[in-house]
């Protein structure tokens, strides 16, 4: 039987920047805006770990949930030995206000299941 995924102690992910920018004529009409998130996900810990995966929830004011799961993270597997780090961008579309988090999902040196959760961050859409 397979085990529980562990949170890893020492594996860590940090906001580093966040952007707003309005899409215009790029982006879905329902969706007019884009946040270009910048992530570090650190390996503080005791072992290397292999992340394969990613899940982000984005939480709408009216109640409703978008989920978006799947391999990859922008297209990579980052190994990470500890003390190395894996930082890269890429953007969340909304219609307005929305609260994000998530995870990343790997295995660590030994194939133990393990995961590092993506604090929760606000998609706010400047004042006019």
């Amino acid at each position: 039987m397979p085990s529980s995924p562990l949170a890893l102690p020492g594996l860590r992910v940090v906001l580093d920047k966040l952007v707003y920018q309005h899409g215009g004529v790029d982006l879905p009409a329902d969706r007019p805006h884009a946040y270009i998130y910048y992530l570090t996900i650190h390996n503080d810990s005791d072992r290397t770990v292999n992340l394969l995966a990613r899940k982000w929830i984005i939480e709408h004011p009216d109640g409703t949930r978008q989920i978006i799961e799947g391999d990859k993270i922008v297209g990579e597997t980052p190994c990470l030995a500890p003390g190395e780090h894996f930082s890269y961008n890429s953007y969340h579309v909304t219609a307005g206000h929305a609260w994000v988090h998530g995870s990343f999902h790997g295995l660590d040196e030994t194939g133990r299941h393990i995961f590092v959760l993506i604090p929760g961050f606000a998609l706010e859409v400047p004042q006019a």
